[in-house]
């Protein structure tokens, strides 16, 4: 590892007041793996600094993924136009019984060339045979936090072989590996299970990553079965006691909101709103979750509800649906936007204090976007051109823990075609969809 300037960039910053901002024609100098300085271009650069030309690029935070299953890519388009119900029981859970470790392998590193291409450098995954996923990240030299998904109806056994997985990788790749319990979902495990991942999660200081309230039907069916609403039954069986990722919430009741704006240092929703736009799930109230201190950040999902890991699209997304659902186009600005993209993001995997920020101290995960292609002229507004105007495509440097994994668009530490030919071969097998044979059954 090299010390590195970034020179000549404009850099996503906060400024005094803590809003985030344009600071143009920035030096970023990176020491090993952390965020030494930032300061104007002119100063001469010191011998032995790798130099990283920034001129018409615009340096911002990596981009962080809160929500993903990413080997599901290899069903990407495999389950369209259909409802929730269908999605799950005669589509994934059914093509997920296909799945081997070597299958997974294959699919996060094809999932992770999307989102490398696409300037994530962090992703929350939620899938299974984890530790061919967290072998995949270490190679790939991304950022993860990873949970491997259970249901209760796979029983204690597993649940514990889920732990050792965290306990495993726990600070693994050198620290760009974080872990924690995955259980799926309040309606895929009961109270007992839900108390022993919050159990297995204490001892080992760990966190759970799990589905919450993703629709208003799991919401009222849960009320009418347990008399709790799914994120009540969280807080009942020691889910909210521990550091919380909650993916979804488009389901929240005004109760909900106010137990966790009681769990807000602790606790994150996960916002993915293609998913919830092509699933017809409802959005999540995210201005109200942020108005009560709750961390929201940027996701994607699986790729077969969004067919895509691209979070530029699920920022613009954020953006339109709320100022769509408020009826006021003054909702949502772009600082408040790109906030949830950077350190909302940050703060929802409980890591604000490290990730998300362009300034000294943090973390040297940084991304140049190129401004030089035409739907960039002219270059008026950078700032509203990243919510509104960027595409994954433009991401044409891409630095994680110090390191270049992505120089001009190629990638430094995955063989991308490799990875296309063995994901190429499977697709027939993993197409088969015979639902007697799904993992799960959805009933919410």
């Amino acid at each position: 590892m090299t010390d590195t300037c970034i020179r000549d960039c404009h850099a996503l910053v906060p400024d005094a007041s803590g809003t985030l901002t344009l600071a143009r024609h920035q030096d970023i100098l990176v020491r090993g793996n952390r965020i030494a300085e930032l300061r104007p271009t002119g100063s001469p650069v010191e011998p032995g600094v790798t130099v990283l030309e920034g001129k018409r690029m615009l340096a911002m935070p990596g981009l962080i993924n809160t929500h993903a299953h990413v080997p599901m890519v290899l069903f990407r388009g495999l389950a369209e136009d259909v409802s929730i119900e269908r999605w799950f029981n005669e589509f994934i859970w059914p093509l997920e019984s296909n799945l081997t470790a070597e299958d997974v392998y294959w699919g996060a590193q094809l999932g992770l060339i999307e989102m490398i291409e696409g300037g994530v450098t962090t992703v929350a995954d939620h899938y299974f045979f984890m530790d061919r996923v967290a072998q995949a990240v270490e190679e790939a030299g991304t950022r993860a936090h990873l949970g491997w998904a259970i249901f209760g109806s796979r029983g204690y056994k597993e649940l514990a072989e889920t732990a050792a997985f965290a306990e495993r990788w726990k600070g693994g790749a050198g620290g760009r590996i974080t872990t924690c319990m995955a259980p799926h979902a309040p309606y895929t495990c009961d109270d007992g299970f839900l108390r022993a991942c919050s159990g297995h999660a204490n001892r080992l200081g760990i966190g759970i990553h799990i589905h919450a309230a993703e629709e208003m039907n799991q919401t009222l069916a849960s009320v009418q079965k347990r008399g709790l609403t799914p994120i009540q039954v969280l807080e009942d069986t020691g889910v909210l006691g521990v550091p919380t990722l909650i993916a979804h919430g488009c389901g929240l009741l005004p109760q909900d909101l106010e137990l966790l704006a009681r769990r807000r240092d602790h606790v994150g929703i996960a916002h993915s709103p293609k998913t919830y736009l092509k699933l017809a799930m409802g959005l999540a109230p995210i201005r109200a979750l942020r108005k009560a201190g709750v961390a929201v950040g940027l996701a994607t999902d699986g790729a077969v509800s969004n067919n895509t890991l691209d979070l530029f699209e699920s920022l613009r997304l954020t953006a339109l649906t709320q100022k769509h659902e408020a009826l006021d186009p003054e909702v949502m600005p772009i600082p408040e936007a790109l906030d949830i993209a950077t350190r909302g993001s940050a703060a929802a995997l409980g890591m604000g204090d490290r990730l998300g920020t362009l300034a000294p101290g943090y973390q040297a995960d940084i991304i140049l976007v190129d401004t030089r292609s035409a739907h960039w002229q002219p270059p008026h507004n950078l700032m509203g051109g990243l919510v509104y105007n960027a595409r994954a495509s433009d991401v044409h440097t891409v630095m994680v823990d110090g390191r270049v994994i992505m120089s001009e668009r190629r990638l430094l530490t995955i063989d991308k075609e490799r990875v296309f030919a063995e994901v190429a071969n499977t697709m027939e097998r993993l197409s088969q969809r015979v639902p007697e044979s799904r993992i799960q059954r959805y009933q919410p």
